[in-house]
């Protein structure tokens, strides 16, 4: 049964397909039962470069739990880079609660 859950985001990056990469403009994330892994329902994330040839495309079919770890190390990373950004390359603020005296 198709889930009809889908979610799309612009993109800015590369991809890479065989031997080249392609810039990307969109990313579009999906639960719906697998096309290519041998598995049920899986969270598919396409990367894709819309003005190219459809083959600009990256495409990554996960389960939803391996999903909810990817989502999990990237929220670590994001607020690693975001620390980064801000206390050592100074392009940020980061705010600090200061508790109470």
């Amino acid at each position: 049964m198709c889930t009809s859950i889908i979610e799309i985001a612009r993109a800015e990056g590369m991809a890479k397909r065989g031997d080249a990469w392609f810039p990307l403009s969109r990313a579009v994330v999906a639960y719906d039962h697998a096309r290519h892994a041998p598995l049920g329902d899986v969270i598919t994330l396409d990367f894709i470069n819309a003005d190219l040839d459809p083959g600009a495309r990256a495409g990554v079919e996960l389960t939803l739990e391996t999903a909810k770890e990817l989502r999990a190390a990237l929220d670590r990373a994001i607020s690693a880079a975001d620390f980064e950004e801000a206390e050592v390359r100074g392009k940020g603020v980061v705010l600090r609660v200061v508790p109470a005296a």
